[in-house]
């Protein structure tokens, strides 16, 4: 599917969406409170059918952290970013997305070890790199480590 036409339904999904087009993929950021029923939409639609996850990511600009979801349509052949915002940088939390596609399991325990970001409805949201007693979140801007020496 183009991406007008991609566009123009994800609009119709999600009216308050924000879409982009990049150069490879069409970006769409939206509420984090709207995450979990879009992505559920953009899965579940005849028109859509993204049912492969194949990426999801953390991204921390300060202020707030954007997490990124990057879909593909094995079917239709068509790839789509997906984006949310979260502002709060003391308890950050989203819905889960594992309900939806399988591989975010990792994803998102690797995001919660590595950015302390706390998924909702997952699981297992436990550590999967760092140490039960590792102190504080290595990828995030505002990390000290005072003993391995990460400066930023």
């Amino acid at each position: 599917m183009e991406n007008n036409k991609l566009q123009e339904l994800i609009q119709n999904f999600t009216p308050e969406a924000e879409i982009t087009a990049g150069k490879q993929f069409l970006t769409v950021t939206v509420d984090k409170s709207r995450l979990h029923e879009l992505a559920k939409k953009l899965k579940e639609s005849e028109e859509t059918q993204f049912d492969y996850l194949f990426c999801e990511s953390a991204v921390d600009y300060n202020d707030y952290f954007m997490m990124v979801y990057h879909l593909d349509s094995t079917t239709h052949r068509h790839q789509l970013v997906l984006k949310a915002k979260i502002t709060d940088r003391e308890n950050p939390e989203i819905d889960s997305v594992c309900d939806l596609w399988e591989a975010a399991n990792y994803h998102e325990r690797e995001i919660f070890d590595l950015f302390g970001i706390r998924f909702i409805n997952h699981p297992d949201m436990r550590k999967i790199f760092l140490d039960n007693d590792w102190v504080g979140f290595p990828l995030r801007k505002d990390y000290v480590d005072k003993v391995n020496v990460v400066e930023r």
